[in-house]
């Protein structure tokens, strides 16, 4: 929409169109509650359908109070897609979270996802991308109170650092994790603009935005091909429930509201969790090998005919001899179909041998007659007899529960040992054995194994796109299982290696990936943190030659270095004083510890009074501290951060290298300040300092840059 420029009082002007676009979405969400579906629909399922997409639109046409509805603005030298002719009109667009149009359909606010939108994010006085002037808007609540511009297309202007993206960034945080599309950057929003077609891959250190990369991708696909993921589906795959509780607001806030949110347990929910593995057998049962084992168990049911089918009808005998049935057997075994199509097929192979057969005999049979042959009771018991039913649990039981039966399907697979580990009912297993599959305390390793057993009976349903964050620490298995589900679909897969904290934790994107049936994916690498402080990014990447030496360590592009400290405390009454101290600044703090630990701090916080939330739990102004043991904080984050004992953090894990991980994640949630606090000495690798893990402030400009008019933000 073409909009008059005027240089007077130009932030009561923006105020003033921010007003009438608050009123123009308040008109759009009222014209569809007003809308009356009586004579539309034809039954009351159809009136069903239709009222519930009514009410996610209506939900999605929320105006939320104290998010900005429009963030930016592009004023184009010409307009997009015009004759460039010199004199030509340019147009102006307000950039926000969702489109807004007045009574008339012009658009007051365009979607940050639009094309017209993209060179906010990606224009740079190098390529100004025929954007005359970029304004970015800063605001207080809901209250739109300064601005930014920056005049691409002007060589006299130098570029310089946005005050307010500064700001945006680096904002306190209270509840739940929120968007950043008004602080994408160039190397994000090309992660984020990919198409559908292809799987991404994005690795990224703590405060890279790889988490909200992945959710804005969902945004824009949803966007972009909306009519094809209605019907596919999406989803969310995050590490655990207080993950999921975190990011879940992101995308309503975006004006998505079909995007289901689930854990890798949850999707193969097919038994009843009700025990746990030792790491060795979870590490087993988690191998890939572990489906070849499956699949030749499976297989196994499955025998050569000996006999031939005699099939009576009337007064007629058909009969299929058994090189016949072993001709068939053999055909659906080389067609490698899954185990229940093909048993479903063959009663109708059959079928259709029989009526080859009165063919030749001058009969006339049709396909009611084949389907009627394929309902034989002796074709019935071939066929059972041959391919019989296989319950999936109860494969897996069998191999769990049955050293022979193990033995026999994982021969020249596993290791005589690697068998005995993951046996039940044998000396030092910790498991017994069980009778049933209701009996079985089934671990989550094993729910894994069942759900790959079940994709081996019948096909998983796929979904048009997922989105796997936290993914270093999949086993293989569960990464076939997650690959299942966008078998035909892409996939978006978020993580950082340094942070795998599990035995079976990934060691490469291309093994992983490999596992997940996206082999052709294509990784990319994020550097910048825009989250964690810069002498907090660097304290923390001293830990990482020792646990992911490849990786290139994250570069802060803060300004503001963040508070950090090491104090050395004698008692648990000093680390409550930290917190204390802490939560004298605004914002939310959380208190890290090792599991072991957080007993004995709930109650040291009790005891002075302070109260304090679990993770998952949602903050507000009168409860601002989270106690958060540390196998629970990856994916978090918190304004200010008291690390307690980081010695007892990688004491907590089965391995130096898997506590040295779960460590480096530790001190990584802080968006403004650290406090590490120890009563014993600290672990030697955060004392060594090396050349390659000095890390400095990143000296390149965030983009897109922002020069303030004439010289300052401008504020009322």
């Amino acid at each position: 929409m073409s909009t008059p420029v005027s240089a007077d009082d130009p932030l009561s002007r923006e105020r003033s169109h921010l007003a009438s676009s608050r009123a123009a979405l308040r008109a759009m969400r009222e014209d569809v509650q007003s809308l009356d579906i009586s004579d539309v629909t034809a039954n009351w399922v159809n009136a069903q359908i239709l009222e519930r997409q009514i009410g996610d639109r209506i939900k999605a046409l929320a105006d939320l109070s104290h998010t900005p509805l429009f963030f930016g603005r592009l004023d184009y030298l010409h307009a997009p897609g015009a004759d460039r002719a010199e004199g030509a009109e340019g147009e102006r667009f307000y950039i926000g979270r969702r489109h807004v149009h007045d009574h008339d359909g012009d658009p007051m606010v365009i979607d940050w996802r639009a094309p017209v939108s993209q060179p906010f994010y990606r224009a740079s006085k190098k390529d100004p991308m025929d954007v005359g002037l970029r304004r970015r808007f800063g605001y207080t609540g809901g209250d739109l109170t300064a601005y930014e511009d920056e005049r691409l297309s002007d060589p006299g202007e130098a570029a310089t650092t946005s005050k307010l993206l500064q700001r945006e960034i680096e904002r306190p945080r209270v509840g739940p994790m929120r968007d950043i599309v008004a602080t994408i950057q160039p190397e994000q929003d090309e992660i984020v603009r990919s198409g559908l077609g292809g799987s991404v891959c994005v690795q990224g250190g703590p405060g890279t935005g790889k988490t909200a990369v992945g959710l804005h991708r969902v945004a824009y696909l949803l966007y972009a091909h909306r009519e094809r993921l209605a019907r596919t589906g999406t989803l969310v795959i995050g590490p655990n429930r207080s993950f999921l509780h975190y990011i879940e607001q992101v995308l309503p806030a975006l004006g998505e509201l079909a995007v289901r949110q689930a854990t890798v347990d949850d999707l193969v929910a097919r038994v009843e969790v009700r025990g746990t593995d030792e790491a060795p057998a979870a590490v087993v049962k988690g191998d890939a090998r572990m489906a070849e084992v499956l699949r030749r168990a499976l297989y196994s049911h499955v025998s050569l005919p000996a006999e031939p089918v005699v099939v009576v009808r009337g007064s007629r005998r058909w009969r299929v001899p058994a090189y016949e049935l072993e001709r068939l057997v053999r055909e659906l075994l080389d067609r490698d179909i899954r185990y229940g199509a093909a048993r479903d097929a063959l009663p109708q192979r059959v079928a259709h041998a029989v009526l080859v057969q009165m063919e030749r005999a001058g009969e006339a049979p049709d396909d009611r007659v084949q389907d009627a042959v394929a309902r034989n009771s002796a074709v019935k018991a071939a066929v059972k007899a041959v391919w019989p039913p296989v319950d999936p649990a109860k494969l897996v039981l069998r191999l769990l529960s049955e050293p022979e039966f193990l033995a026999e399907h994982a021969e020249g697979i596993l290791t005589g040992d690697e068998q005995k580990t993951i046996l039940w009912g044998l000396p030092g297993s910790g498991k017994r054995a069980a009778r049933s599959v209701k009996a079985a305390k089934w671990s989550a390793a094993d729910a894994v194994l069942i759900d790959e057993a079940t994709d081996l009976v019948e096909r998983t349903h796929s979904l048009g796109h997922v989105v796997l964050d936290e993914a270093q620490d999949l086993s293989p298995m569960q990464y076939r299982a997650v690959g299942r589900r966008c078998s035909t679909g892409s996939a978006t897969v978020l993580g950082d290696l340094a942070q795998g904290t599990t035995p079976w934790a990934t060691r490469s994107w291309e093994e992983a990936l490999g596992h997940l049936g996206k082999a052709d994916a294509v990784i990319e690498e994020l550097t910048a943190g825009f989250r964690v402080p810069t002498d907090v990014i660097t304290y923390a990447s001293r830990l990482l030659p020792h646990i992911a030496p490849g990786l290139t360590p994250v570069a802060s592009v803060r300004e503001n270095p963040g508070f950090f400290e090491v104090r050395a405390v004698p008692q648990d009454a000093d680390v409550v004083a930290a917190c204390e101290e802490l939560l004298g600044n605004e914002g939310s703090t959380g208190l890290i510890a090792a599991d072991a630990r957080v007993p004995v701090l709930a109650e040291a916080l009790t005891a002075a009074g302070i109260p304090f939330l679990a993770p998952g739990e949602e903050t507000t102004l009168e409860t601002r501290l989270t106690l958060v043991p540390a196998s629970l904080a990856k994916g978090l984050e918190y304004d200010y951060v008291v690390l307690d004992e980081p010695g007892a953090v990688v004491d907590g894990e089965p391995d130096e290298r898997t506590g040295l991980r779960r460590l480096y994640v530790a001190l990584t949630r802080a968006v403004s300040g650290l406090v590490v606090t120890h009563a014993t000495g600290l672990p030697p690798q955060l004392t060594q300092v090396t050349q390659t893990t000095q890390v400095t402030q990143v000296t390149q400009q965030i983009q897109p840059t922002d020069t303030t008019p004439p010289t300052q933000p401008t504020q009322p």
